[in-house]
């Protein structure tokens, strides 16, 4: 399958449409020089371009974290629903062929790869029949240029070189926004004072993923680390949070909610493996003085080194 790229050519070359098609011709191409190369017989090789197909995930995650959100607003969720399903589907495949690669069991990887790319090229066909034509038709050209902001936060497949201008370099059409905060004014918080910059600097410094849910059960913040666990943009606020989470996951956290809610709880916890590292994720319910329920914060850390540590460290070994 190759997408017609053409068939878009009235698209500007900032266009987020332009770049999941030439992330679909990349794939396409992967796929086709899959088909030319046995496991069993060119491991190496195999294992190469396999690793580029696997970047596919930062195509998943743009989907669910920037496109599908302005879909939401437009009234379809379809999208966030049923499409995300997938990516959890292709996501067990992606780990079962890699399981299979690390433990030598190349025949059977021979034998199953086919599944794995019919799964990818019909993900590819709902996208070029359904998806992408529906948000043409939904979204405006001011959707767009905000979905192409919070994209580039996100990035695009590995191996695949954009044209310039959508990377951000023009700024002649993007959205001008109006902020008339002072960052430098001081702000009276709970204890002492501190300026809006001061206050990002700290949310940005701070070794954990921070995300906040209001009462009406809207993204309203998360902060912009410079390496957080799980991906987030600018299309997730004002989201509804159930469509922010895997659709396997939407009854725990709606669980969640209503036990904050309703006063039953005020925190619940997990940890998990993911890509090798050791995840705490906590909730906590946001209450005010008169212990009226006004949101929840997700706090996600990284506790892989945190978990070793033995003994006590009361001298600082910087090296010179």
């Amino acid at each position: 399958m190759q997408m017609d790229i053409i068939q878009n050519k009235a698209l500007p070359a900032w266009h987020p449409v332009i770049n999941y098609q030439l992330e679909a011709a990349l794939i396409s191409k992967l796929l086709s020089e899959l088909d030319t190369v046995a496991c069993s017989s060119e491991p190496q090789k195999f294992f190469n371009i396999f690793n580029q197909l696997n970047s596919i995930e930062i195509r998943f995650v743009r989907k669910e974290n920037q496109l599908f959100p302005f879909l939401e607003k437009k009234g379809w969720d379809g999208p966030s629903k049923s499409m995300w399903s997938f990516h959890d589907t292709l996501r067990q495949e992606l780990r079962l062929t890699r399981k299979q690669y690390d433990a030598h069991e190349y025949d059977a990887l021979d034998r199953d790869f086919k599944f794995l790319k019919n799964s990818i090229l019909t993900l590819l066909r709902t996208e070029e029949t359904v998806l992408f034509p529906n948000a043409l038709k939904l979204l405006t050209t001011e959707d767009w240029l905000q979905v192409k902001k919070g994209e580039e936060e996100i990035g695009w497949m590995n191996g695949l070189e954009l044209n310039p201008t959508t990377r951000g370099n023009d700024e002649t059409n993007a959205p001008k926004g109006n902020n008339t905060v002072n960052p430098y004014e001081q702000l009276h918080v709970s204890e002492g004072f501190i300026s809006l910059e001061q206050l990002n600097l700290i949310f940005k410094t701070m070794p954990v993923d921070l995300t906040f849910v209001d009462e009406n059960d809207k993204v309203a913040f998360y902060n912009r680390g410079e390496e957080r666990i799980f991906p987030r943009s600018a299309g997730i606020i004002g989201r509804e949070v159930k469509f922010c989470h895997p659709p396997k996951s939407v009854d725990t956290v709606l669980e969640i909610l209503e036990k904050f809610k309703n006063g039953e709880k005020s925190e619940a916890s997990f940890w998990i493996k993911h890509n090798n590292k050791l995840l705490y994720i906590r909730y906590f319910a946001v209450r005010d003085v008169q212990n009226n329920y006004k949101g929840v914060l997700e706090m996600s850390q990284d506790i892989t080194t945190i978990k070793t540590i033995e003994g006590q460290k009361r001298l600082l070994d910087w090296q010179t």
